[in-house]
């Protein structure tokens, strides 16, 4: 057999062995849990933005190129000093989660890239912040209005990033730092303010034991009113003989006398 017919075929194996280990990285590749790709054509079309590739293990052309995008819920911080709607600086630290919105990340990297959190998320996230805060008063995000201003925070900065294919999850105020001054007048205003729903607690209680006790007295007097008007004469004389038979059959020493003293009842004398 001769076999150098074979040899142009064992020369295009080699080369082509030695292709695929060159390019393994391009052709074989593999998108890891939590991850969305999408693929580059450079002779077909250029970026695909509808098809999404899910996550595990895909075989593509060496001279195409898949863009991976994680797709989880991701937290960042921000924090910045604004100023309040009477003219005062706070510092606050925001903490916000987010997301690429999976169905539309050939959209985001077409029109964005994978630097969409700088360029995108934090100027939206400071400007929406500072929109928000200059309308409140420093004691409102203090204290009573910071979950609105939170709510507030998030609806102006989802909004401004819907266009742009991202999802916002959330928006916390982590920390508020005010002046040290105005920090302690809040603190000694609210201070005050608990007291007062105290003392104001206490009084309702005062009253309502009052009340309490005033329909218990009332219905005593009502009772009373009721058996003295059933009570007549032969009933109470009735009664008194009930009495004066019960003393008589006591071992306790007692001297009775027999006659007649008010309401017609037998006078009962002695001691033990």
């Amino acid at each position: 057999m001769d076999r150098r017919k074979f040899l142009p075929f064992i020369v295009f194996g080699i080369i082509g062995l030695f292709a695929v280990l060159v390019f393994a990285n391009s052709i074989f590749l593999t998108i890891q849990p939590g991850e969305k790709g999408i693929l580059f054509r450079r002779f077909g079309g250029g970026l695909d933005k509808e098809q999404v590739y899910n996550q595990g293990f895909h075989i593509i052309a060496p001279w195409n190129k898949m863009f991976i995008y994680d797709v989880r819920i991701q937290e960042s911080l921000a924090n910045m000093e604004v100023l309040s709607k009477n003219g005062l600086t706070i510092k606050c630290e925001l903490s916000y989660r987010f997301r690429p919105v999976v169905e539309e990340i050939g959209y985001l990297h077409d029109n964005i890239g994978f630097d969409y959190h700088q360029r995108i998320l934090i100027p939206e996230i400071r400007s929406a912040t500072r929109e928000v805060i200059g309308k409140y008063l420093p004691e409102e995000l203090y204290s009573s209005k910071r979950e609105a201003i939170q709510d507030e925070i998030y609806q102006r900065t989802t909004d401004a990033i819907g266009e742009k294919h991202l999802h916002m999850d959330a928006v916390l105020i982590r920390e508020v730092v005010l002046p040290p001054s105005l920090q302690e007048a809040i603190e000694k205003k609210l201070k005050q303010e608990q007291e007062s729903l105290e003392y104001e607690f206490r009084i309702t209680k005062a009253e309502q034991e009052a009340e309490r006790q005033r329909i218990e007295a009332e219905g005593k007097a009502r009772a009373n009113t009721i058996i003295s008007a059933s009570l007549t004469d032969k009933i109470l004389q009735e009664k008194g003989i009930d009495a004066t038979k019960e003393l008589a059959g006591s071992q306790n020493a007692k001297v009775v006398v027999i006659g007649s003293g008010n309401d017609g009842l037998p006078l009962i004398l002695g001691n033990n």
